[in-house]
């Protein structure tokens, strides 16, 4: 009779030299206090097999040795998940007698080659958490991983709805009519649904908030898996409850968020700084100028449209910067045309530009007065 034994997989990696996603190790062993005639002593007996053609990790192999030491034997091991101590990089390993990661989510890891690495990530997220690997398999070869840059268009509103949307890695965020983030979605999140659920077009404009990974299903297999598994009806319905909640919340915060002041109170070049350093999107209107009113369009605290004075661009914004009485007022919200209008310029830039403007005009005006 063998020593008893159990199996630890990799089931998270970040930036270990040696191992991957998927990679086995089996401890085998027994770890026992004896005492006898009021002597103690401990025997540990513990083999660590490997199945991958790498070099071994002493680190991560006293990290197994230490659990096995815990339980005293292999087939005392609870169902668990442990970290290895690290060196340059560290791993999560999972040992468990129910959860996916057997011999069906190997065979899942070689039917999706592309999805291997975040499988398992994907297998605990709660729209697929109640899915045996079996069923997971169907589902996925009817999906497709995509990636999106920082601020790149997803999903926008009125589209017809093609897809269901789940976030695997990253975040994006729901762009009300204004372009005002009123939710973002993070890792495990869905979107999308309610335009397959109702069959109308998309009802919110969807943009990534940074690099983002999104799983997508088709439309006739997202119906597929609804008609399969009816637990998702209940899914979805706690979800559209949670997220009105949540979106009611963020908009009225943002709404709430309006300004209205004088220059005389806030110099152009603090307001500007301001609305930039909170990543404001709307409109900033001031008025009671020498040249009129003026206004000014701001992305996420980006300067994207300027006129005033006749000028448009950073010229507009350079002359502005020269007023020193006026009132202004922001409002949240930018019209559906101005989501993807490109930056004057890197607002850093163009005000350390602007006020050299305003030194050069008042040294010229210093001049005039010497004269």
């Amino acid at each position: 009779m063998g020593l008893p034994r159990v199996v630890f997989r990799v089931c998270e990696t970040n930036d270990c030299p040696k191992y991957q996603y998927g990679d086995a190790f089996t401890v085998s062993g027994v770890a026992i206090m004896m005492e006898t005639a009021g002597d103690s002593s401990f025997v540990c007996t513990t083999a660590v097999y490997s199945n991958q053609s790498r070099d071994n990790c002493e680190i991560l192999y006293g990290d197994l040795v230490k659990i096995l030491i815990k339980y005293e034997r292999a087939d005392q091991i609870p169902d668990c998940l442990i970290s290895c101590s690290g060196c340059v990089g560290t791993i999560r390993l999972e040992h468990s007698t129910t959860h996916p990661l057997t011999l069906e989510h190997d065979d899942l890891r070689k039917q999706h080659k592309d999805l291997a690495p975040i499988l398992n990530r994907i297998s605990k997220f709660p729209f697929f958490r109640n899915i045996s690997p079996k069923n997971l398999s169907e589902i996925l070869q009817s999906a497709e991983l995509q990636e999106y840059k920082k601020d790149e268009i997803v999903l926008r509103k009125g589209d017809p709805g093609e897809n269901l949307y789940i976030v695997v890695n990253g975040q994006v965020n729901v762009l009300n009519e204004t372009g005002i983030s009123i939710s973002p979605l993070e890792e495990g999140e869905v979107f999308g649904e309610m335009s397959l659920i109702c069959d109308q077009e998309v009802g919110s404009t969807i943009q990534a908030s940074q690099a983002v990974q999104i799983l997508s299903i088709h439309r006739e297999h997202f119906q597929f898996i609804m008609d399969k598994y009816p637990s998702l009806h209940r899914y979805f319905n706690r979800l559209l409850a949670k997220r009105l909640a949540r979106s009611n919340q963020i908009r009225s915060d943002e709404y709430a968020s309006g300004m209205i002041g004088k220059l005389e109170e806030i110099p152009p070049e603090a307001l500007f700084q301001t609305l930039h350093a909170n990543a404001k999107t709307g409109i900033l209107t001031i008025t009671e100028v020498p040249h009129g009113t003026a206004r000014f369009s701001m992305r996420q605290g980006a300067l994207i449209k300027a006129s005033y004075a006749g000028f448009k661009g950073k010229h507009a914004f350079f002359k502005i910067l020269r007023e020193k009485k006026g009132r202004f007022k922001f409002n949240p919200g930018l019209p559906s045309e101005d989501f993807d209008v490109p930056e004057i310029g890197y607002f850093m830039k163009l005000l350390m530009e602007g006020l050299q403007h305003m030194d050069e005009l008042d040294d010229e005006l210093d001049d005039e007065l010497d004269k």
